[in-house]
């Protein structure tokens, strides 16, 4: 069995309006949704995952139950980001521990990651970050694209490429915590991590002081810091511990619906099919599902890599975005994926010339990040001219006007 004390602590900083962050800790589940989308959208796309893992997770504390809840929440949030058109673009990272059922052995802790909110693990006064940033800049420096530090500067970093509500299917970072007694595990959103050094976040987190008061002691450090984001942090500490004998460290895609059962599928096949099928040697059908499998798995192969790419090109002046490799594979051609509301003149002549060669990016959202990027450029690149006015007198007023 493992058993935890907690402390939270939520704060909407100095910068922004409202706190568009959500959290949740109880004795078996600790959540952090740090939501995106304006016009009070991330508030409630962030609310309305907390409360769906919280749902998932009492209904039943299994790992698959876990993932099932994190690809609902994703499905309610893409749903109502289309039934209401004012939430268009809404969407919540989603951080997650919770104290899984293990058949006849105890509770174990397992992370759950989807976006850049992080989970750090702290031991006799050390910092360990347990996740990986799902940003655009994050995701270059693990292609080489960046260096680390590159990184921390980049305009990019704050762009997600996974995030509940972005896109479907959802890739989930699934791993179990391997604890001891006294360890502490503290989830936050970027609100924090961006204020605060992991050397502030150490000393913080750590303090001899009951788990209360070094929470709130983060949060208001982060707030003194900038409290340009919203700063929220959940702070666990291990009383009892008791750890999987099957440990996970993977990424989990959520499967769709099962079929029928095959007994099913049986029960109704006419009777003069079933006594025809009992003819065939079983040499005969081995046969048959190796050549089946050995087809289906190079289909599967094919089908991943076409749609593994997202690029960014144009039609008819209309910038849009592109779900496959540029020319197709096979008989796998591009899908349009996202049609935007920009136009080729609404780029430098640079960009164009980019978009126009096609620009690959990992994800959707990578790739729409990227473009409201640049039309962010071309804003700022806009010249301004100075145009003298006569007026009546001898006198010349000079007035500035924005160009175009």
């Amino acid at each position: 069995m493992t058993r935890w004390r907690y402390a939270a602590a939520t704060d909407t900083g100095y910068v922004r309006e409202s706190n568009q962050d959500a959290l949740f800790v109880d004795d078996a589940l600790a959540i952090v949704a740090d939501g995106m989308g304006g016009h009070a959208a991330g508030e409630v796309a962030s609310a309305m995952t907390v409360e769906t893992l919280y749902q998932g997770f009492v209904h039943q504390a299994t790992l698959d139950a876990m993932v099932r809840s994190f690809d609902a929440a994703n499905r309610e949030v893409l749903s109502d980001a289309k039934t209401n058109p004012d939430r268009f673009g809404m969407g919540t990272t989603a951080l997650c521990v919770a104290l899984l059922d293990e058949p006849g052995a105890g509770r174990a802790p397992v992370l759950f990651h989807v976006g850049d909110s992080r989970a750090y693990q702290l031991r006799d006064g050390a910092l360990k970050q347990l996740t990986q940033d799902h940003s655009v800049a994050e995701e270059w420096v693990r292609m080489g694209r960046l260096t680390p530090e590159e990184a921390l500067v980049h305009p990019r970093r704050h762009q997600l490429t996974r995030a509940i509500g972005v896109d479907q299917p959802l890739e989930i970072d699934v791993q179990s915590l391997s604890v001891q007694v006294g360890d502490r595990v503290l989830l936050c959103s970027d609100g924090m991590s961006n204020e605060l050094t992991p050397e502030q976040i150490a000393t913080l987190a750590g303090a001899d002081v009951g788990l209360d008061e070094a929470v709130q002691s983060l949060v208001q450090a982060a707030k003194n810091a900038g409290g340009r984001d919203n700063i929220s942090a959940v702070l666990v500490e291990f009383d009892e511990v008791y750890e999987t004998s099957v440990p996970i460290n993977r990424v989990i895609t959520p499967l769709p619906p099962a079929p029928p059962p095959a007994d099913l599928v049986n029960a109704l096949l006419p009777s003069r099919a079933k006594r025809q099928r009992r003819l065939v040697t079983w040499r005969t059908s081995g046969a048959v599902l190796v050549l089946a499998a050995l087809a289906w798995g190079f289909v599967a192969i094919m089908h991943w890599y076409a749609y593994a790419n997202f690029y960014i090109s144009t039609d008819a002046g209309r910038v849009v975005i592109y779900q496959g490799q540029p020319g197709g594979v096979l008989w796998f051609k591009p899908q349009l994926s996202h049609l935007t509301r920009y136009t080729a003149k609404d780029f430098r002549p640079a960009d164009q010339s980019a978009i126009a060669a096609t620009i690959n990016e990992p994800s959707k959202a990578a790739a729409i990040a990227y473009l409201t990027y640049l039309h962010g450029q071309y804003q700022l690149s806009i010249p301004t001219t100075t145009t003298t006015v006569p007026v009546t007198t001898t006198v010349a007023t000079t007035v500035k006007k924005s160009a175009g």
